[in-house]
């Protein structure tokens, strides 16, 4: 009820409960994770409000049909074959494509759609007139408006606020239901306040509705508060998605329609595989996640939802937790919240007239309060500040661009840093006496592709040149590198080319035998620059200089070059 009056996703709150019950039903078969709720959430809700609101809410329900066909065919889904369980679905590594988003980027942009979502409540929390489409245009519609503030509708929306808060906090005063150390009467009396918490949403509903019809006249009308309206009775014709539609005298094909959707074809589906998958491993409780198999419910319950008039659907954290609360120990628990919907779309949708708008606005701000997560800015400070750039970013767009461009813009960012560190990886610098040998020890701590290439021709160089010492033999550890390309190789060739015009020269120790083959694939002779060891000493015995082979720790000095080094760091090597 709550998103299809707050998205105006239709003409009335049925758009809503259309689509909670379809994708209850489906998630029993195909879902693995039995706590998961799957129904409309805020986010998306946003996301699908400008095409409702612009043109019909045909747009919201073909857009539900095409994320339902795109969700199990993403990256995010990679498909292999599973043997030895014929009951199984196919399973996968749960890909690539949602490891980009990481946790600062999630956080700015769930942070940035809660204040969105809140501060658009404050039309109807307030009872102010006008329309907006996003946070600043919420604020400038407020400001321009705040003459007219309701006073009845602004004590009920902020009373209900109270209320639910101070109810949200019973919770931590009840023990739960396992407490036996407790007396009957008492075990009972906490039960009572944790139910009581746990329905204070319909709590607050009902009290407004009661509000509401007591203080109207003999025909509903007049009530001190704005009032939702009618809900259209009964539940949705089961037919297919449209396909084409018209709006304000203007036909739309199919075409058309997704040209208007713009990057929201893509960005639904990609925030409803984030978050449905966010949630499955947050109740998982140590249980591994089948992501492909959660995907493949994700896209049927959008496909199934979108024949009975649904907007886009994912797991819902909020419902999943009262889920999770109310101790239900398979997905069949989905069978009896979609039955209540449908009973309720068909005998009780004439109370839902009564429900006040600042009731559902202080509903939904309290929810929105607690989707805020202030504590990742103090964690990130501590733990790795350079993680407060894509936070930061992606907050800071969201709210003053679009939720869409937002996260992309996010997800760029941490790019760009994963391809600055994949071009200038950590290499560490040893100077070393072996086997009375003078050794350059190069480390690279990563595997080194084409971008890396010169980046470690450079420091190899420049590190050779500002050792003086006579005879230096420059060794490469490759212990740590797993992997390199045709580029890298062919650098390999030339650091060999460059060592050898100085008369200084390279090995390559321990490098495994996948990247010697692509080495020798650009040059054959540079098989004799390769040795697998033990240790470093084991490379110098049995040279013609053998000496004394003590540990290399005795004459060790270690310098380490990290991206950006700079010439004063290579002088301080010892003379």
């Amino acid at each position: 009820m709550w998103w299809g009056e707050r998205y105006n996703v239709g003409p009335s709150l049925d758009y809503g409960l259309y689509s909670c019950f379809m994708s209850s039903f489906v998630y029993i078969f195909f879902g693995s994770c039995k706590d998961v709720t799957v129904g409309p959430t805020a986010i998306l809700g946003l996301l699908t409000q400008p095409y409702v609101m612009e043109h019909t809410e045909d747009f919201a329900v073909l857009i539900c049909f095409i994320s339902g066909t795109c969700i199990p065919f993403t990256p995010c889904s990679q498909w292999k074959r599973v043997t030895g369980n014929p009951n199984r679905l196919p399973s996968s590594d749960e890909g690539f494509l949602v490891d980009f988003i990481s946790i600062p980027v999630t956080v700015g942009f769930t942070s940035a759609a809660a204040i969105t979502i809140g501060s658009s409540q404050l039309k109807s929390l307030l009872g102010i007139p006008g329309s907006a489409d996003g946070f600043l245009d919420t604020w400038i519609n407020f400001f321009r408006n705040i003459g007219q503030v309701q006073k009845w509708d602004s004590i009920l929306g902020f009373g209900t606020i109270v209320v639910l808060l101070a109810m949200r906090k019973l919770k931590d005063f009840s023990t739960g239901r396992n407490n036996t150390q407790l007396s009957l009467g008492l075990r009972l009396f906490r039960t009572f306040v944790w139910l009581l918490s746990l329905a204070r949403n319909a709590l607050v509903i009902i009290i407004g509705i009661v509000l509401a019809y007591t203080l109207s006249d003999e025909n509903g009308e007049n009530a001190p508060f704005r009032l939702t309206g009618d809900v259209r009775e009964g539940l949705p014709p089961f037919q297919p998605p449209p396909f084409s539609t018209s709006s304000n005298t203007t036909e739309y094909t199919f075409g058309d329609m997704v040209n208007i959707y713009g990057t929201a074809i893509g960005v639904v589906p990609l925030l409803s595989i984030l978050g449905h998958i966010a949630i499955a491993k947050a109740f998982a409780k140590g249980k591994p996640v089948d992501a492909t198999q959660e995907l493949i419910a994700l896209g049927l319950c959008n496909i199934g939802g979108s024949f009975v008039r649904s907007m886009p659907v994912t797991g819902s954290f909020t419902r999943t937790a009262v889920n999770n609360a109310s101790g239900v120990h398979t997905t069949l628990g989905g069978l009896f919240t979609g039955a209540f919907i449908m009973l309720t779309l068909a005998f009780l949708t004439s109370t839902f007239a009564f429900i006040p708008r600042a009731s559902l606005a202080g509903l939904i701000v309290c929810a929105m309060i607690f989707m805020v997560e202030y504590d990742i800015v103090p964690l990130l400070w501590r733990t790795s500040k350079l993680d407060l750039v894509p936070l930061t970013a992606t907050f800071l767009c969201c709210l003053l661009i679009s939720l869409e461009y937002g996260m992309i813009i996010g997800v760029g960012i941490n790019l760009i840093s994963i391809l600055y560190k994949a071009a200038r990886p950590r290499v560490h610098i040893q100077h070393l006496s072996i086997c009375s040998r003078e050794v350059l020890l190069v480390r690279p701590d990563s595997g080194l592709f084409f971008p890396a290439a010169e980046n470690l021709r450079e420091i190899v160089l420049k590190a050779s040149s500002k050792d003086p010492r006579p005879s230096l033999t420059v060794v490469i550890d490759g212990s740590y590198v797993h992997s390199i390309d045709a580029t890298m190789a062919k650098n390999l060739k030339l650091i060999v080319d460059d060592l050898k015009v100085n008369k200084r020269a390279i090995i390559y120790w321990n490098w495994g035998p996948g990247m010697e083959k692509c080495c020798r694939g650009v040059d054959d002779n540079l098989a004799g620059n390769f040795r697998r060891t033990n240790t470093i000493e084991d490379v110098f015995r049995g040279e013609p200089s053998e000496g004394d082979c003590r540990n290399a720790d005795d004459s060790t000095s270690t310098v380490d070059i990290c991206t950006g080094a700079s010439d004063p760091e290579l002088s301080n090597f010892p003379k």
